[in-house]
């Protein structure tokens, strides 16, 4: 499976901007999909996660209620929404596959396959 992210930008605070990640190659269906996102100098975090159905949804505290993620799986594609955006939400935003499952859906070990980045910079 390769990931492809795009949707970054510069935006205000309280701006808002959605995110995409499109896969390609087989089975993009059966993959749990999460967002992660890396500020300079510090470590990868859990974002967002969404089930290979699409019912279960799970969210950082960091972001509960101003980010939504979504897919699509007959476009191959996973979403982010990102609402009320907010200075310390500047990062690079990563898009994940989780082949496996399991419970630790918020550690990037779990995650398989990786997009390649997408920058998003909010201004204050």
């Amino acid at each position: 499976v390769q990931l492809q992210a795009s949707g970054g930008g510069l935006v205000q605070a309280g701006g808002s901007l959605r995110l995409s990640c499109v896969a390609s190659g087989r089975d993009f269906s059966n993959y749990g999909m999460g967002w992660f996102r890396q500020a300079p100098g510090k470590e990868r975090d859990f974002v967002a996660r969404i089930s290979w159905s699409g019912d279960r949804l799970y969210y950082a505290d960091s972001v509960k209620g101003r980010f939504t993620i979504s897919r699509e799986n007959t476009k191959n594609t996973v979403y982010l929404q990102m609402n009320s955006l907010k200075p310390d939400d500047t990062a690079n935003y990563y898009c994940a596959a989780d082949e496996f499952g399991g419970p630790g859906y918020r550690s990037p070990g779990q995650y398989s396959y990786w997009g390649q980045g997408t920058l998003v910079t909010v201004s204050s």
